[in-house]
C-alpha cells in the first residue's frame, strides 16, 4: 500500500457495498488510492480492496461508525497517516427505512436521523478541516426528495437534509478550492433494491418504465457521476444532481 506525492486520495464511507463499492472500482481505475470504509461488513470491505489491488490498484478499509465524531476523526487520521492526506470524500453510507408519517416507528426514525443526518454532518465536518485544495466532497441524497413518493417519510426528510447541508457548505468553504456537491440517485439495481422487491417483483417494470430509458439505473451510471464531480467538474459546485435516468 503505497502512494505518490502527485496520486490524489479518497474515502468513501458505505464502500464496501452496491453504489459505494462500485464508486471505490471506479475512482480506483482512474488512479487515486481509495480507502473503503464500512462499519460492520469486514469481509465485504476487504473483497473490496482485494479486487483493487490485484488489478494494481492503490486501496486500504479503514472501519468506522459515520455517526461517532472519534471514529470519523480517526478514520481520517488514518487515511492521513497512511497517505499525506484527503483530496475526496464521498459519503454513501445511509440507512433506508420504510412507512408513512402516520405509522412510522420512532425508533426507526432515530436510526434515520443518526445515520443519515448526523453521519452526514460529522463526515463533512472532517471533510470541510482536512480537504486539500482541489478537493470535492460529494453526499449522497436521493431522487425521492423530488418524487416525495409516500412511505419514504423519514428517509425523504433526512436526505432533504443532506441537500440543505451540501448547498451551505458549499459557501462556507468559499477560498478553499473545494467543491461540495450532492448526487441523488434514482432506483439502482443493487441489493438494497433487491430486498424492495423481494415477493414483488412485479414492480420491476413498472420502476424501469419511469425513466424515458427504460431500465432501471445500474452502480456504474452513478459512479460515472461521482467520477466526474470527483475530477473535472471543477465548476460544478453547490449542486444537487438527480442522476435517475430522466424518471418521472
Amino acid at each position: 500500500m503505497t502512494t505518490t506525492t502527485a496520486q490524489r486520495v479518497a474515502i468513501i464511507t458505505g464502500g464496501s457495498r452496491g453504489i459505494g463499492r462500485r464508486v471505490a472500482e471506479r475512482l480506483a481505475a482512474s488512479g487515486l488510492a481509495v480507502v473503503v470504509n464500512y462499519a460492520q461488513a469486514a469481509a465485504a470491505a476487504s473483497a473490496v480492496v482485494e479486487d483493487i489491488t490485484a488489478v494494481g490498484g492503490t486501496a486500504m478499509a479503514v472501519r468506522a461508525d459515520v455517526a461517532k465524531e472519534d471514529e470519523v476523526a480517526t478514520l481520517f487520521d488514518t487515511v492521513e497517516e497512511a497517505f499525506g492526506g484527503v483530496d475526496v470524500v464521498v459519503h454513501a453510507a445511509s440507512a433506508l427505512s420504510r412507512g408513512s408519517v402516520a405509522d412510522f416507528d420512532l425508533d426507526q426514525l432515530d436510526h434515520a436521523i443518526r445515520v443519515n443526518l448526523r453521519g452526514t454532518f460529522i463526515v463533512d465536518q472532517q471533510a470541510a478541516r482536512r480537504l486539500r485544495p482541489g478537493g470535492a466532497l460529494i453526499n449522497f441524497s436521493s431522487s425521492v426528495t423530488r418524487f416525495s413518493n409516500p412511505g419514504n417519510a423519514a428517509y425523504i426528510m433526512t436526505k432533504g437534509g443532506v441537500e440543505a447541508l451540501t448547498l451551505l457548505l458549499a459557501r462556507e468553504l468559499r477560498g478553499r478550492d473545494v467543491t461540495v456537491n450532492a448526487v441523488a440517485p434514482g432506483a439502482i439495481d443493487t441489493d438494497m433494491l433487491q430486498e424492495f422487491l423481494s415477493g414483488r417483483e412485479h414492480l420491476r417494470a413498472e420502476i424501469a418504465d419511469r425513466s424515458p430509458l427504460e431500465r432501471i439505473g445500474t452502480p456504474d451510471d452513478i459512479a460515472e457521476v461521482v467520477l466526474f464531480l470527483a475530477g473535472p467538474a471543477r465548476w460544478i459546485n453547490g449542486q444537487v444532481l438527480y442522476a435517475n435516468g430522466g424518471a418521472i
